[in-house]
């Protein structure tokens, strides 16, 4: 299976486009001033204690109070709020040196921990969703390509995906042998078969980044951020890159530069798939991912021979219902069909739920199956299509009603896209203007451009059918312009304009705003 990233970077945000086999997997955005996204560390300042929650409110920076409940607590809590106040005293100092403190009570009390007032150093666990603040721990931890860190901790464990246990065995005695004292260590899968060079590199680099970041928390004013992920571009490569990535578009040439370096210190060997793209349409367009968004984050999904999805969400949990729609009937029997269709919505869903980042509880109405192990192998079926699926989940097996129940980890916002808009032609109002009067528009601005503003080098971009129609026959419209103006004048179709859109750009490909 090939793997290929498309990154569109634009003036308030990066989309970033996951395609497996040409096929959109996953869609992320991310706004170049985000903010809180899981992983950061804050400096923060208790403001509220719930003791009927078991829980405190903390102070991050954001128009909200964030959560922090017991539960997510450290048990090294006490470790981290005396290695805080040993930095404020001596300007850092290396955890290695640290005497830990005993761990808090699993079944304690919020107030006997923390107070109002206090400052605690805290991690997002879950970024700010609706109406509510970001979640909050305080068992802080950094990753690293193949490690993660545990800051005040002794324990090392091993991914559940490496299945060798010979393996498992090598890779926890490795990192006992070098792990720094006071740092718990995380193998994740990616480490499998590597060596201790390449560990002991990366955790040199992890804890050097932590210390670093607590070194000058003696002049920090919270709340504050003191140590922030890395962009959720550079974010996907660390946690997915693997041997199947085969390009990584982007259509920006600084942040190409700056993924291919930091690819080089990941994966030296994959430095070559990052490829800039300059082209006249949007980047999306040019790979196809645009139609793709626009035809899988409806309401209604289809996803073979005319069966379907249709996806509803509400404040509780999320919806889909699938249907068989006017599929001819390829199996003998109804109960042949019905699987066959339920097999390829299995599919679809774990796709959708991927694509859409959906979160909480869903609930999936299959087709009706009498047999129980056909029932049986739409859960084996669902199960495996949701393997490649990073966020954790639980699947319950279908019930009586033939419902399936999924919860699925949400630490970020839904995706959401709209996929219908208000339309550009009429403008809502119904009625549109004469279509033989667009080209005359078209022109009119054109005249404008070149003779007030002194263009000499235009770039038209209009839906497909309009650049059909000005490049029609060998005397064509375009042609005319060219000669009646003495410039030089391009078209260039782009399928996600819309039939009436068009747009003017200059000789660096930047849109020219009307005046």
């Amino acid at each position: 299976m090939s793997t290929e990233l498309v990154i569109d970077v634009r003036a308030e945000e990066i989309v970033i486009a996951l395609l497996k086999d040409k096929r959109l997997v996953e869609l992320t955005t991310e706004k170049t001033s985000m903010k809180f996204a899981v992983g950061d560390i804050y400096y923060g300042k208790v403001k509220k204690i719930m003791p009927g929650l078991n829980a405190a409110f903390v102070n991050v920076g954001y128009e909200k109070d964030a959560f922090l409940h017991y539960l997510d607590l450290s048990p090294q809590f006490h470790s981290l709020d005396n290695y805080i106040k040993q930095c404020i005293a001596r300007r850092g100092m290396p955890v290695s040196k640290l005497k830990l403190e005993p761990e808090i009570n699993k079944n304690g009390k919020i107030s006997d921990v923390l107070s109002v007032g206090q400052y605690v150093a805290v991690q997002v666990a879950k970024e700010p969703i609706s109406t509510k603040g970001p979640r909050l721990t305080s068992e802080l931890s950094i990753a690293g390509r193949h490690l993660v860190l545990m800051p005040f901790s002794e324990k090392v464990s091993v991914s559940q995906k490496i299945k060798s246990v010979e393996e498992r065995k090598r890779l926890k005695r490795l990192i006992e042998s070098i792990r720094p004292k006071n740092y718990g260590v995380i193998v994740r899968t990616v480490a499998e078969g590597k060596n201790a060079e390449l560990f002991d590199s990366e955790l040199c680099e992890l804890v050097e980044r932590f210390e670093t970041a607590f070194k000058h928390i003696r002049d920090i004013e919270p709340p504050k951020l003191i140590l922030g992920e890395i962009d959720r571009t550079s974010a996907m490569l660390r946690d997915i890159l693997n041997s199947s990535f085969e390009n990584i578009y982007i259509n920006d040439i600084t942040l190409s530069k700056e993924i291919k370096g930091y690819i080089s210190t990941i994966a030296p060997e994959k430095e070559d798939i990052v490829k800039y793209v300059s082209t006249d349409v949007p980047i999306l367009d040019h790979f196809g991912v645009d139609k793709q968004i626009k035809s899988s984050l409806g309401r209604t999904v289809s996803f073979k021979n005319g069966a379907y999805l249709i996806i509803e969400h509400t404040e509780a949990f999320h919806v889909i219902d699938v249907n068989s729609g006017n599929r001819t009937k390829l199996g003998d029997d109804q109960e042949t069909n019905a699987l066959e269709v339920n097999l390829a919505a299995a599919d679809e869903v774990a796709r959708q739920l991927q694509l859409r980042d959906m979160g909480g509880i869903i609930v999936i109405d299959f087709i009706d199956m009498q047999l129980a192990e056909n029932r049986q192998k739409l859960y084996d079926k669902m199960k495996s299509a949701m393997e490649i699926d990073r966020a954790k989940h639980t699947i319950l097996p279908l019930s009586k009603f033939g419902l399936m129940q999924i919860t699925r980890q949400r630490v970020r916002p839904e995706m959401t896209v709209t996929t219908t808009e208000t339309c550009p032609v009429c403008h809502g109002t119904g009625k549109a203007e004469a279509a033989v009067l667009l080209i005359d528009k078209i022109e009119d601005q054109l005249e404008y451009l070149i003779v007030e503003k002194k263009y000499k080098i235009l770039k038209i971009k209009a839906h497909p059918f309009v650049e059909a129609y000005l490049k029609k026959g060998f005397w064509s419209i375009l042609r005319r312009w060219r000669f009646k103006y003495f410039v030089s004048i391009q078209v260039i179709g782009v399928p996600s304009f819309y039939i009436y859109e068009y747009k003017f750009y200059n000789r660096f490909n930047r849109e020219i705003e009307e005046s």
